[in-house]
């Protein structure tokens, strides 16, 4: 069908971060490896959580989905853009670009979701450690995951399922590397008032809510930490709160200023620029952050460093003896 005249178009163009082709093999190169990174470590996070005993707490319950996440939210923008590079294509169908706008949706929001839902954890574990076993028991901790990715899949529902509504004019680049929501909205021949008005209601309900059920945890978390009369005592007790106060920090951060630095200068190229930042980098870093600082997650990565060795030096000597 001919896109323009209120029909359905059928591909859209990605521009990407960079049209000079000299740098296309570096960018190729550097997402590349940025992207197995992210994968493996987060990997190695859930196989490390999975497969010791002493780490089977709703904390690392919560950790490991958050990985599980990262790995998933990555894996929605990143693939898609090694191979157009690759390719040397910028072209992503119609279908594949709204697939791309409902999973980024979904696990950027599932991501916001669980970030609250670990800060509230942290927040029961030192200003009621009497309770924590009876409040974050298995159940529960199952359901507020379950009711995230509820919460999640419904909206990002809602949101495609009126991007489906829009017509398209003749314009169909999209000056950045993935289908960014806002983005698309912005090549749409038909009206988009109410997109908009449900995109800014849900980024202040879903966006503003979490961050404001986070940062009222850590008000009562630092507020107990005060009150704690050893020195020892208050460093154990932040210790346990350090890797996810990083985390948050890094992942809220950077959405604020990418956010307000594209409103401020109006420029697209740039936030497709910055929008690596939360999209890759942080979902690269999470890893580290939370097994540098963490003896637990270092012993049970230890451990499992152990069993794969053996593993495939047993298998190589059956393998040997077999020959």
């Amino acid at each position: 069908m001919e896109p323009g005249n209120g029909t359905q178009i059928s591909e859209f163009l990605l521009l990407g971060i960079s049209q000079a082709l000299e740098l296309q093999s570096l960018m190729f190169g550097l997402f590349l490896s940025m992207y197995l990174i992210t994968v493996f470590g987060n990997l190695l996070i859930i196989l490390a959580v999975s497969s010791d005993s002493h780490l089977h707490t709703p904390m690392y319950f919560f950790l490991s989905n958050l990985s599980l996440v990262d790995i998933c939210f990555t894996s929605t923008t990143i693939p898609k853009m090694l191979v157009n590079i690759q390719t040397q294509s910028k072209a992503i169908t119609y279908e594949g670009c709204i697939t791309q706008i409902y999973f980024y949706i979904l696990f950027a929001l599932l991501d916001n979701l669980i970030l609250a839902v670990m800060a509230y954890d942290r927040f029961v574990a030192i200003c009621h450690p009497l309770h924590y076993t009876v409040i974050m028991h298995l159940r529960f901790c199952g359901l507020l995951v379950l009711v995230s990715w509820i919460m999640s899949v419904l909206h990002s529902l809602l949101e495609s399922l009126m991007v489906l509504q829009l017509s398209f004019c003749s314009d169909l680049e999209i000056p950045h590397f993935f289908c960014e929501l806002n983005q698309v909205l912005q090549l749409a021949c038909s009206d988009t008032f109410l997109n908009n008005i449900v995109m800014y209601f849900s980024a202040g309900l879903l966006g503003v809510g979490p961050l404001a059920g986070i940062l009222y945890s850590y008000s009562k978390i630092l507020s107990s930490i005060c009150r704690i009369p050893s020195a020892q005592g208050k460093y154990k007790a932040f210790s346990n709160c350090a890797s996810h106060l990083s985390v948050v920090s890094l992942f809220y951060g950077t959405i604020l200023g990418v956010y307000l630095s594209s409103a401020a200068t109006q420029s697209s190229h740039s936030s497709a620029i910055a929008s690596v930042l939360y999209t890759v980098v942080i979902p690269m870093l999470n890893p580290f952050i939370y097994s540098l600082r963490n003896k637990d997650i270092k012993r049970a990565l230890t451990v499992l460093g152990l069993l794969l060795t053996r593993r495939t030096l047993f298998h190589g000597y059956v393998t040997i003896s077999h020959l």
